[in-house]
């Protein structure tokens, strides 16, 4: 099935929720690469989306009520992300598609306030995982 392909500049929204962390996002731009243009602009191909990356996101989950942060990146491309046909410069061109799965990484852990006097606990876990999706500003060319 054919879908946009994305182009240099896109947008890559992150949802809020992931797993037991709630993260307050901000949203990320591709950079295009691939040789190919349309309006002017890179086409992304397969591999720029792992050079997205949104650092300095807050975060918390119900037991660490102390916000941390961390950074947002794709951890992996939905089935119908990348194109079985269409290429440029040998590599498969990236759509529209679906939700990805992206990851959260904690760099200054969300923290639970003590229970008695002391410093506040801080969340063990280093990455939470959850969806995003592409928007795209190219809605003439599509990709299979």
């Amino acid at each position: 099935m054919s879908d946009f392909i994305l182009i240099d500049g896109d947008i890559v929204m992150f949802m809020p929720s992931f797993a037991a962390a709630t993260v307050i996002v901000q949203p990320g731009k591709l950079a295009g690469s691939g040789p190919a243009t349309i309006g002017g602009k890179k086409i992304c191909v397969d591999g720029d989306e792992s050079k997205v990356s949104v650092p300095g996101c807050m975060y918390m989950t119900p037991q660490y009520s102390i916000p941390g942060t961390g950074t947002l990146k794709i951890s992996a491309l939905a089935g119908d992300q990348k194109a079985k046909h269409t290429n440029t410069g040998g590599k498969p061109v990236l759509l529209k598609g679906g939700n990805f799965t992206a990851k959260f990484e904690v760099q200054s852990p969300a923290k639970q306030p003590p229970p008695a006097p002391g410093p506040p606990i801080p969340d063990a876990t280093p990455q939470y995982s959850g969806n995003g999706m592409f928007v795209t500003t190219n809605m003439k060319a599509t990709g299979t």
